[in-house]
């Protein structure tokens, strides 16, 4: 994946673009008043952020103006991992900065949502208006009991109720934690029984893919196993009346009520996010209000340089943590595009539909969505308005090299393109978007600032140029305080910290290349070793999905017990296709010229789809226990996976080769 050496870059900004950018005007304040770098850009600010992390951080709450409603006593009190404790005395609330632009007269009537369903028709929620429902959404819950500390869920698509109730819950102390609704019941059930919420918000249904979608017997499910309700919230998106015991959300929004704002800790709980729980119950992520509010505001405001001017759309949905760092656009005075169904309804190019009809200057999206893109021949610059956009960011998988290309050609030549990485468990990105640099094909740009991202081998070396793990040596604001229902921390420590001590192992397979980029060949725990040479599945994918036979694929490195290595490659085919001896060959002799002939596939197996977590990442780990001989109950948590019935077949295919 990686791009020739001192290959010349596919985007550069030019000299007005990097002046303006707000990165740009943070470093020479920053150098003013708190030594940083003057010069040498970016990787020189970036050195600064990590030798000097506290005063870094400083530096971020001052520039972005943090309210503390009683002062910090100093930055970081303790560094260890885990464990780290930041800010120690002060008190903020999230909620109250989310909603700080209505307080300005001349914003007050701008739009601070845009929502979109399926017919594409932007509707605004203004400023003034979200700060009311919320201010009035607010006493009402605490007119229920909801206190400080008190979960409030919400089984929700990516609706404007689903952010006001995510406010007002901050907005009173609560902690948040939420479901889409296409989640079966027993998947909320895993996440929801854990935290006991005392408050459940619910659609009757939703609408997607031109179909509605009618959920009222698995809200009656999760009112009958959350005994810890006290109030369910129902929202009629389709429609129906609230069911006995429920309150209309009409009764709760409409109040003129101007907020309260709990001031709490800086490490109070601000929600609880889930990771996909493939092999066991989800881990229940706890974050803090306080080190949300800071990482995001360094992510939105200076890696994505989003300000008032800016419409910000990131397709996703409540159940995944970009719903959480979307709604976060806030922050800085941003509209946010919020669209609830189907990415490619009526037709694949919906999202770029979206994108012009919002007016959106950042649009993110899946890698998946780009190449599902370049295989329908989807012409966006052609077919659609999209001055507006300034960057197109992704995540979820690696952009392979191809996808950068057909954005590059086919949306705009002058386009940055933001590759980005991180994940559920900081709920931000460890690498990706930089305004003021160079994209190179296959690479995200840099690490982010204040992340003290490396690539280390087995004995804790650091790598430049190499493959090596993901490990970042120096806490994050908003790395987990602690997962719920883990009193010893044992569980979290074990998830981070068990291979390196006191070092954060994300679980990636990176190269920090020499001229400062980052480049990810996917999940350590499901690489490829053949023969001591490593390669990220990842890699794989990108060069098998470029044919057009070929919809989706799944790659496996299997140990087997008298020390073979047996590596099968799993082909979704594209409709019409056949695999074939011609279709298999020129499979094997892409990976053979353009990867490496020691991860020529053993076998390429035709398989009726690739299984998905319920946030549409491919199940590789579960799929290689499966085929280690492990059953399916064993394997996988099903209420984790898009379709189980797609697991049955590696799981028949393992009792064949017996």
């Amino acid at each position: 994946m990686t791009s020739a050496p001192n290959a010349a870059p596919l985007w550069q900004p030019d000299a007005d673009r990097i002046a303006a950018a707000t990165i740009t005007r943070f470093q020479a304040w920053a150098a003013e008043r708190y030594g940083a770098p003057a010069e040498g850009g970016y990787s020189a600010l970036h050195r600064w952020s990590v030798d000097e992390l506290d005063t870094f951080w400083k530096a971020v709450a001052d520039w972005f103006d943090v309210r503390f409603s009683t002062p910090y006593e100093t930055v970081i009190a303790d560094r260890s991992m885990p464990g780290a404790r930041w800010f120690p005395g002060a008190t903020l609330n999230y909620a109250e900065h989310a909603l700080r632009t209505a307080e300005d007269p001349a914003r007050a009537d701008d739009p601070a949502l845009l929502c979109v369903d399926e017919t594409h028709e932007p509707i605004p929620v203004s400023w003034a208006e979200l700060r009311r429902q919320v201010g009035s959404l607010a006493a009402e819950l605490r007119a229920l009991g909801v206190r400080p500390g008190d979960r409030v869920s919400g089984y929700l698509p990516n609706i404007p109720q689903a952010t006001v109730a995510l406010l007002a819950t901050a907005a009173v102390g609560g902690v948040w934690t939420s479901c889409a609704p296409d989640f079966g019941a027993r998947s909320v059930l895993d996440r929801f029984q854990q935290v006991e919420p005392v408050v459940l918000f619910t659609v009757d249904g939703y609408r997607y893919g031109g179909k509605e979608h009618n959920r009222t017997e698995a809200v009656a499910e999760l009112r009958r196993e959350l005994p810890t309700l006290r109030a369910v919230v129902h929202i009629p998106l389709l429609g129906t009346p609230a069911p006995e015991g429920a309150v209309e959300w009409s009764a709760l929004t409409a109040a003129d009520t101007e907020p309260v704002f709990e001031q709490v800790p800086f490490e109070h709980p601000l929600w609880v996010l889930y990771s996909s729980g493939t092999t066991g119950l989800p881990k229940a992520i706890v974050q803090s209000q306080g080190g949300i509010l800071l990482e995001h505001f360094k992510q939105i405001g200076l890696h994505c340089d989003l300000g008032p001017q800016d419409r910000f759309f990131w397709y996703t949905s409540t159940g995944w943590m970009m719903w959480n760092f979307l709604i976060s656009g806030l922050l800085t005075g941003t509209t946010v595009v919020l669209y609830d169904g189907s990415p490619g309804y009526p037709d694949t190019g919906a999202q770029w539909r979206i994108a012009e009809r919002t007016g959106a200057t950042l649009f993110g999206t899946s890698a998946a969505y780009v190449m599902a893109c370049a295989k329908a021949d989807v012409h966006p610059a052609r077919d659609f308005d999209l001055s507006h956009i300034k960057c197109v960011a992704t995540t979820g998988s690696p952009l392979p090299p191809d996808g950068f290309r057909w954005l590059h050609d086919e949306v705009a030549s002058d386009l940055w393109i933001a590759s980005v990485s991180g994940g559920t468990d900081v709920c931000s990105c460890f690498a990706g978007a930089v305004p003021t640099l160079p994209v190179h094909i296959g690479e995200l740009q840099a690490p982010c600032l204040g992340t003290d991202l490396q690539a280390w081998d087995a004995q804790g070396k650091p790598l430049t140029g190499e493959v090596g793990e993901l490990v970042v040596t120096n806490p994050m604001p908003s790395m987990p305080i602690r997962f719920w229902n883990d009193p010893d921390g044992t569980r979290y420590h074990d998830s981070y910290f068990d291979t390196y001590p006191g070092v954060w192992r994300h679980g990636d397979w990176i190269t920090l290349t020499d001229h400062g980029s980052v480049i990810i060949h996917g999940r350590s725990d499901s690489t490829l070793n053949r023969q001591g040479v490593r390669m990220g599945s990842a890699d794989i994918y990108e060069v098998v999905e470029r044919l057009p036979e070929i919809r989706e694929s799944l790659v496996i490195g299997l140990e087997e017990p008298d020390g073979g290595y047996w590596m099968p490659l799993f082909v979704h085919l594209a409709d019409g296709a056949t695999l074939d001896d011609d279709l298999r060959a020129r499979i094997k002799q892409a990976i053979r010229t353009q990867l490496s002939p020691r991860h020529v596939p053993d076998e390429v197996i035709e398989v009726p789809g690739v299984p998905h977590t319920l946030t549409g990442k491919r199940i590789e780990v579960p799929v290689k226990r499966l085929l280690q001989g492990a059953a399916l109950d064993k394997a996988v948590n099903p209420g984790s996976v898009d379709n189980i019935g797609l697991l049955r077949f590696y799981e028949d295919l393992a009792r064949t080769r017996r």
